[in-house]
């Protein structure tokens, strides 16, 4: 009687170590994706990273990006494809991490930020550090921006006095704003349209200098031809070209961006209610955001800058 009760408790024990244990190796898994686990698409990403290996930068396992941002604790913001958070790379230097979502996508948006940032090395670009892909795990780092982005400044209606700036510095991060797509649409040895181009997507550094953010969106164009070809319409209502979502309006090009930029303008000077854009989204087939700014000033579609 008593072997026998001796040997139930040994296999209970043996049942709940065995049980403990597993709950280790998921709770490891999850937190620090130790398991060799892959998305169905992280093969085509890394033949893609394989291709490109002369190009893209430093690459850093999860485990790093969980320590550099001390499991996540700071967030800086949401984007439309992950968080953004505040880290420290071994150096002391600080970073910004951007946590791609998981979503059922194919990669493109991590693989287009990879292949354009990488590409480029200018002022009024931003600096991509480095890159994680651990399972479903994708992380982009980027240089630490202190003063966010634009979209804290540009809006007249919501600015406080400390997030004021001059006309002064709104012209030179205009400015500074205008010569990064330059250099991305005529600068780069590989084009780059960029198609997502608004205040959200300016981020300012210590200086207020202006730095062009968010690839997710891009289109790389290895060739000279204006005419862009893309599989359906990309970027943000309000700031999207015309021609961009509705192929009657003319074909896509890297002007597409200009005319984001010139909507970001608009409003940066005031001329255009920040609001249009939240409006024009609850509509169904909304119009240009321009035409629809048009026709909000009735009278005689006179446009007065507030300068």
């Amino acid at each position: 009687m008593s072997c026998y009760y001796d040997a139930d408790i040994v296999a209970s024990t043996s049942g709940l170590l065995f049980f403990c244990l597993l709950i280790l190796v998921v709770f490891l898994t999850c937190e620090y994706g130790l398991l060799p686990f892959k998305s169905k698409n992280e093969p085509r990403i890394e033949s893609f990273l394989q291709k490109n290996g002369n190009l893209h930068p430093k690459r850093y396992r999860y485990a790093d990006v969980k320590r550099m941002t001390k499991s996540f604790a700071v967030k800086l913001g949401q984007g439309g494809f992950g968080a953004v958070y505040k880290g420290n790379l071994s150096n002391g230097s600080q970073v910004a991490v951007k946590m791609l979502k998981d979503t059922k996508g194919d990669g493109e948006e991590f693989m287009n930020e990879v292949a354009s940032i990488s590409r480029t090395s200018h002022v009024n670009v931003v600096t991509l550090l480095g890159f994680c892909l651990e399972g479903s795990k994708r992380a982009l780092i980027y240089e630490y921006m202190p003063n966010g982005s634009l979209e804290r400044y540009a809006f007249s209606t919501s600015m406080s006095s400390e997030n004021s700036l001059s006309w002064e510095k709104l012209f030179d991060i205009a400015i500074g704003i205008a010569r990064g797509l330059e250099y991305l649409h005529r600068g780069c040895n590989t084009r780059i349209v960029h198609f997502d181009i608004k205040p959200h997507n300016i981020l300012l550094d210590q200086d207020f200098c202006p730095k062009i953010s968010d690839f997710g969106l891009a289109k790389l164009c290895l060739n000279k031809e204006s005419a862009i070809s893309i599989g359906g319409a990309r970027g943000t209502i309000g700031y999207i070209a015309p021609e961009v979502y509705s192929k009657q309006f003319g074909i896509v090009s890297s002007k597409s961006d200009v005319y984001s930029y010139g909507m970001m303008v608009l409003e940066m000077v005031g001329a255009r209610d920040k609001n249009i854009s939240a409006q024009s989204e609850s509509r169904t087939g909304a119009e240009p955001g321009y035409k629809l700014w048009v026709r909000t000033h009735p009278q005689k579609n006179q446009i007065t800058l507030k300068l």
